[in-house]
């Protein structure tokens, strides 16, 4: 089976601080429900970072979709992305300034990959749809600053999925929600995942929902700048 992330030798830290990150081995199939765990401090936004190209690593070899990450510049980076990753943050960063259909929107607005990926139909369907998919499709028009949390969580998975990325990195999104309300939300990420053909990353410190993953992993087990 194809590799959505091949890891290999990894080691970064920031500046000349102490290794963040030494990771011999990390790979993750394509079509996998990845749960990655670990306390805080661990280094799970920083291995995201890495493997979103946001950071650079010291040493080894990033592969993420097929393409090594090294032999990229840091604007082809920016690119790559942009058009192959959905990232949901922790606080999720919805424009404040937008309505929930501009907000899921702007990705494929954005990028010209994305947008291709609609197959014709438009980005205001596209956006409409997936809305409708996460159970906030009757509010399109609102400002996100007068959506409830769960709400907003949904927005942000929504523009991370439109376009169909081939990757979704979900960083600790549900660490304001309640466990029923966890679970409803992930049920759903997973159905729109499967729906494109993504490979979902799903980080989190909440070894309550580690069950509903196809893989888990530790990465205290697996990072040796932890030892």
């Amino acid at each position: 089976m194809s590799l959505a992330v091949d890891v290999q030798r990894l080691r970064f830290r920031y500046g000349r601080g102490p290794w963040v990150l030494d990771i011999p081995e990390l790979t993750l199939e394509q079509g996998a429900r990845a749960f990655l765990f670990g306390p805080s401090g661990s280094g799970k936004t920083t291995l995201l970072g890495v493997l979103a190209g946001v950071l650079e690593p010291d040493e080894g070899k990033v592969g993420v979709l097929g393409r090594d990450l090294a032999s990229l510049s840091g604007a082809q980076r920016d690119a790559f992305r942009a058009e192959h990753i959905g990232y949901v943050f922790q606080m999720f960063n919805l424009i404040p300034y937008l309505s929930v259909l501009d907000n899921i929107a702007l990705p494929a607005r954005m990028n010209g990959g994305r947008r291709a990926r609609l197959d014709g139909t438009s980005v205001k369907e596209a956006a409409a749809q997936l809305a409708g998919h996460l159970q906030i499709g009757d509010l399109l028009k609102k400002p996100v600053t007068e959506l409830s949390v769960g709400q907003q969580q949904r927005v942000a998975a929504c523009r991370a999925l439109i376009g169909a990325p081939e990757l979704i990195v979900a960083d600790e999104p549900t660490s304001s929600l309640d466990f029923d309300r966890r679970e409803a939300f992930l049920e759903l990420l997973f159905r729109e995942c499967e729906r494109a053909g993504a490979t979902l990353m799903f980080v989190s410190h909440d070894r309550t929902l580690e069950g509903m993953f196809s893989r888990s992993i530790s990465l205290p087990d697996i990072n040796r700048a932890e030892s």
